[in-house]
């Protein structure tokens, strides 16, 4: 007997208006509660991945960190946390950006990526494209190259991939919605 392919969208339910009127948030929580759904998006993304000459993984705050370390183990690649202002212990740099329903800023450590290093970046879902392009700006800071970006979601409406490749980021995503 054969078995349907698991249809990972029907894990990543729609939020209307979170965290503002008129934004529709995907949930992530689901197919992190289930392990078989959460490990398919694992391979996905590693499957994407393979593609790429990378010696890191650059796992945006905070819904990314859970995709990027799940990565990183997957893969054996090294991980470095972007993080919102004011939660790292050393010197770092700082980005600024644009969301969908505001403004906000990223920081990564001056240490964490050697210099020259291949970093690939991971976030859960690709909207606008302005959380990714401030950590690709974080990774160009340190000295290191942001080579592609791998995501779990992208909605295609929004714009995001444009906005990445005119960055000069090749951007995938596992799932895709209009």
């Amino acid at each position: 007997m054969k078995t349907q392919p698991m249809q990972l969208l029907d894990y990543l339910p729609t939020i209307a208006d979170f965290p503002k009127p008129g934004i529709q948030f995907r949930d992530i929580s689901p197919l992190l509660g289930d392990p078989a759904a959460f490990a398919e998006a694992i391979r996905h993304m590693a499957a994407i991945a393979q593609q790429f000459d990378y010696s890191h993984i650059v796992g945006v705050e905070s819904r990314g960190f859970v995709f990027a370390s799940a990565l990183a183990l997957h893969n054996q690649k090294s991980l470095v946390l972007v993080r919102k202002p004011n939660k790292l212990p050393l010197a770092s740099h700082r980005e600024s950006y644009g969301l969908e329903y505001g403004s906000d800023a990223l920081e990564i450590q001056s240490t964490s990526l050697p210099t020259g290093s291949r970093a690939l970046l991971i976030d859960d879902v690709l909207a606008t494209g302005g959380t990714l392009i401030a950590a690709s700006q974080l990774v160009k800071q340190v000295g290191a190259h942001a080579i592609a970006s791998i995501c779990l979601l992208e909605i295609e409406c929004l714009g995001g991939r444009d906005r990445l490749e005119s960055h000069g980021i090749v951007s995938h995503a596992v799932l895709k919605t209009p």
